[in-house]
């Protein structure tokens, strides 16, 4: 690669050099001549002519054009309604260009049809935005080819701004972004500004959301709801941001402008908003009151909007812990959105989203706060009417939380067939949510192919219409170097300039498209490996499960499945993030072990130590990290050891920003380990350990190299194992 660029820059110097050398071969002069229809003599405007040495120019609205050329000179005549014609230049009389078959408004390509107007094109794609991703990206394909090469900045730009509108609502924000500065770098307007705040703040880019909701309180002009939406974008950034004072003081500011023009649904958001930050800030009393005034405001809105601000304020007493007012209103938007037919809420519903207020989703909240109140058999049967509503609507998430709850509540009141019915019910339902997560993860994968491929082709056109218009510039300012000799030298260097600095461009962009590429291909294979490791944690687990069971320990399997359940919750609420706090992740080793030695009280004991001088709050681990090896410890070192052997688990500091963790048995070995497996199980590898592997490459990747792991002999006769790993911090 560095050679290409050498060798690219090379040839433009010897280019300009060359130029910068050459004489024009006799006296140059101005051609004026007219390009028009052969048949009916109708001007044609927009034609370029050019004669190969740099003068370049377009005719006006008369069909007139004016070129300084030399006699002998070739000229080469492009129009888009006509095949390319040819000239030589004899004299200097007026030259009249006849075009024979010339029909005006008559074109080729995706310009064929002059009834079809760009803006046409840019309301179908946003037609179809919400239903079919594929036939809207194709009409602002075709809106992009309609102004053709050069074709009007303000056109371009409000084409890259419906593209960025599309990427926002398909949750592809990176890509939204990306659209909405090229839409800016062709044309400002405060509207594509607004929506590129937005899509910063859907990503969670809240300084950059910030500088430009700032920027835009100070500009010029704009209608009263732009302004209502930029100091609502503006609250929202400094919340993410933490400054919860200076975004009330902009809530505040939008919701008097809202009040002034009576724009009746932003005062309901800005209202719940402001309540929200007081409710962040501890000052309940006013929260309470603008919670109050958004449920007054939105209750004459639509149906929808009402049941998402009553769900807004019983959360907030679910906070407070005023559990009878949450209910109360909890079931009042359960009747109201009974009362909703449901055809209406699935058409009013996006297809990528998933609504999260729902009847399941709020028998279960109502069912919570019961259980919150002591009120056990109440909260039952709002559990089951939460899991039949989910399994009728395929909400495998609600289903999954719902009936982990009806299980614990059925042992709580002593019901423990019951109980074991109903979770056995709750780890099938996980089994089909993993397959499920599975399908959506190959489905996202495919998606963000097609997306790439579309946004590719669209960037190529862009890209097309940038170099063309570049073409353009260059040769405007070749025609000015003609007539000005002197200046010949300084005007190639700053074509020179101008030309590496679009290289330089194009390779950007080809960079970031590649390593956006990349981290989201990163991305994809973490969640991958997860909901395989997660699966093959499960079932090695419910094998302990099991033993209880055959033997009859019907307390002892309780117990276990107490424990059991503890443990998997925080492994499922863990199991989409790349790193979590080492202290959780501690506690939850600390849970398996103890699982681990229940099942096997004769075969080891274990210690946990950590070091008085780490601060092991400020380090972050992969979660379910060290579990494998510690399983791998007990399963197959521990446990064929004829004496009582010990594990140990121990965390030393070996830096200011790094720690080392030991994990060491006095097991049999690995030697012995893979002497005891089996033909078949030597033919396979661990995916345990072959997942972490993975796991570790790429988040080392990701995040600059956090991880480093070494598994060695605990003693020189190849008895006993010792793992120890490496974490830096952030």
């Amino acid at each position: 690669m560095p050679k290409r660029k050498y060798i690219v820059v090379l040839l433009l110097f010897c280019f300009a050099t060359v130029i910068s050398q050459v004489k024009p071969k006799g006296n140059t002069f101005d051609l004026q001549g007219t390009v028009v229809g052969k048949e009916n003599n109708t001007p044609i405007s927009g034609v370029s002519v050019t004669n190969g040495k740099g003068s370049y120019t377009t005719t006006n609205g008369l069909g007139e054009f004016k070129l300084k050329v030399a006699i002998g000179d070739r000229l080469v005549i492009e129009g888009s309604d006509f095949q390319t014609l040819y000239y030589m230049v004899k004299n200097q009389e007026e030259l009249k260009v006849l075009v024979e078959g010339y029909v005006p408004g008559s074109s080729g390509g995706d310009r064929s049809n002059p009834k079809v107007t760009h803006q046409m094109l840019l309301d179908s794609a946003l037609r179809y935005k919400k239903t079919n991703i594929d036939i809207s990206l194709d009409f602002i394909t075709k809106s992009i080819l309609k102004l053709g090469s050069r074709g009007d900045k303000g056109k371009m730009a409000e084409s890259l701004s419906a593209l960025g509108e599309i990427y926002h609502y398909h949750k592809q924000y990176d890509l939204a972004i990306a659209n909405y500065l090229d839409a800016l770098r062709n044309n400002r307007t405060i509207k594509t500004e607004i929506l590129l705040g937005k899509s910063y703040l859907m990503n969670r880019d809240y300084d950059n959301a910030e500088r430009i909701f700032l920027a835009l309180v100070k500009g010029g002009d704009m209608i009263p709801y732009q302004k209502v939406e930029i100091y609502e974008g503006l609250g929202d950034a400094q919340m993410g941001l933490g400054n919860i004072m200076d975004a009330l003081k902009n809530y505040n500011r939008g919701l008097q402008l809202a009040k002034q023009n009576l724009i009746t649904p932003k005062m309901t958001d800005l209202n719940s908003k402001i309540g929200t930050a007081y409710a962040q800030d501890n000052k309940m009393e006013q929260a309470e009151e603008f919670y109050d005034s958004s449920l007054k405001l939105a209750s004459k809105q639509a149906p929808q909007r009402a049941v998402q601000e009553k769900e807004k304020v019983a959360d907030f007493y679910n906070q407070k812990s005023q559990y009878s007012e949450e209910i109360e209103l909890r079931k009042k938007s359960l009747d109201e959105l009974n009362r909703i037919p449901k055809s209406k809420v699935a058409k009013n519903k996006p297809s990528t989203m998933v609504d999260t207020i729902t009847t399941q989703r709020i028998n279960y909240k109502i069912a919570n706060a019961y259980i919150a109140q002591d009120k056990l058999s109440e909260a039952i049967p709002y559990l089951q009417q939460s899991i039949k509503e989910a399994d009728a609507d395929d909400d495998l998430v609600v289903q999954k939380d719902a009936t982990r709850k009806l299980s614990e509540l059925y042992k709580y009141t002593g019901e423990y067939s019951k109980a074991l019915e109903t979770y056995q019910q709750y780890v099938s339902v996980v089994d089909t949510l993993y397959v499920r997560k599975e399908q959506e993860l190959s489905r996202a994968a495919r998606f963000n192919r097609e997306i790439a491929a579309k946004q590719s082709r669209i960037s190529g056109l862009e890209q097309e219409r940038q170099l063309s218009q570049s073409k353009y510039d260059l040769a405007l300012t070749e025609q000015e170097l003609i007539a000005e000799s002197n200046k010949r030298q300084i005007w190639i260097i700053y074509s020179l300039v101008l030309g590496l600095l679009l290289m330089g461009l194009v390779v950007f962009f080809f960079y970031r498209s590649n390593r956006q590429q990349k981290l989201a291909n990163n991305l994809l294979a973490l969640k991958s490996l997860r909901s395989q490791m997660n699966p093959h944690f499960i079932f090695n687990a419910l094998n302990s499960v099991n033993n209880y069971i055959a033997k009859s320990d019907e307390r002892s399997a309780n117990r276990f499945l107490s424990d059991f359940s503890t443990l998997m919750r925080s492994v499922l609420e863990n199991s989409e993030e790349d790193f979590i706090p080492l202290t959780k992740e501690l506690d939850l080793l600390e849970l398996y072990v103890k699982l681990e030695h229940s099942r096997f009280p004769d075969k080891f004991e274990y210690q946990l130590h950590v070091d008085d001088r780490i601060e092991i709050d400020k380090f972050q681990i992969p979660p379910m990290l060290l579990q494998p090896y510690i399983e791998n410890a007990i399963w197959h070192g521990l446990r064929y050891k004829e004496d009582k052997g010990f594990l140990k688990i121990e965390l030393q500091e070996k830096g200011h920003n790094e720690i080392l963790i030991t994990i060491s048995d006095d097991g049999i070995g690995r030697k012995k380990s893979g002497e005891l497996k089996t033909p078949n199980q030597l033919k396979q590898r661990s995916k345990g350990m072959g997942n972490i592997k993975k796991r570790i490459a790429i988040l080392n990747d990701m995040y600059k190299d956090r991880v480093a792991v070494t598994i060695s002999d605990l003693r020189e006769d190849e008895t006993g194992t010792k793992v120890e790993l490496i974490l830096k911090k952030e």
